[in-house]
């Protein structure tokens, strides 16, 4: 995966929030490090972080609307 370096950061910023007293944000954290793994692998260039053809994620679909804004640009 030539994108594999977002699971890094996501892991530092769940660690940042365990450290300092932010479990609900941690949590969200985790579940965003899933999603993207799931989406790295599933990509067919190894984790375009642009999605497929460079338009919006689909998050505000994926997640329920909570990400709203992220993929209606």
């Amino acid at each position: 995966m030539q994108n594999d370096w977002i699971l890094d950061v996501l892991a530092d910023l769940r660690n940042f929030a365990r450290s300092n007293g932010l479990p609900k944000l941690s949590e969200h954290l985790e579940d965003t490090a899933l999603l993207a793994a799931c989406e790295l692998a599933s990509s067919p260039r190894g984790g375009d972080a642009r999605g497929a053809n460079g338009t919006g994620s689909g998050l505000d679909r994926d997640l329920g609307g909570l990400g709203a804004g992220f993929g209606s640009r």
